[in-house]
């Protein structure tokens, strides 16, 4: 037969007035001052005063820190702080541009104004080049192409994975500096 544990359960974010586990905590009142090291007992009593919580704010330290604060009003502000700075945060996306080995001049150009593009834009670039039939035999004419895009790219971006076959294609992947 399987016992429940006492202990409380899993908490979501900060752990504050009887939660709060330390014997002793490093008091912050409600003003920022600092009131030193009291009893967790003695300083919660304080907090109740004041009608607020002692929520812990730096757990890690020693002893840890505990500040006079209304804990709904904390975990909501630090939720929208995350918020915020998930919404900030930049993904870089690897945008992939497809050549053939006899690729044209006109076409060559296009292909890398949009490699252009795409490296101003922070993200990484993957040039795909495909080789059918015979042209796979030549596969130095490939790498002739592969190093002209990486020299025509070498003020904006460096070369994060040098040209290396699989299978039928040749990949080389570029990464803004």
């Amino acid at each position: 037969m399987n016992r429940r544990s006492m202990s409380p359960p899993p908490m979501n974010g900060p752990r504050y007035n009887e939660f709060i586990q330390s014997p002793k905590v490093r008091v912050i009142d409600h003003e920022g001052e600092n009131l030193g090291v009291m009893f967790t007992r003695e300083a919660m009593e304080q907090a109740a005063e004041y009608g607020l919580d002692l929520v812990e704010v730096s757990p890690n330290a020693d002893p840890p820190v505990a500040k006079f604060l209304d804990v709904g009003k904390y975990k909501y502000e630090a939720q929208k702080k995350a918020n915020q700075a998930r919404k900030t945060q930049k993904t870089q996306d690897i945008k992939e541009i497809k050549m053939r080995p006899n690729i044209d001049d006109h076409d060559y150009n296009t292909k890398m104004k949009n490699v252009h593009k795409f490296i101003e834009d922070g993200d990484k670039v993957k040039i795909t080049l495909r080789f059918r039939g015979r042209e796979l035999s030549h596969g130095e004419i490939g790498m002739a192409l592969l190093r002209r895009v990486a020299e025509d790219v070498t003020e904006t971006a460096k070369v994060e994975s040098y040209p290396r076959m699989e299978g039928r294609q040749m990949l080389m992947v570029l990464a803004p500096k």
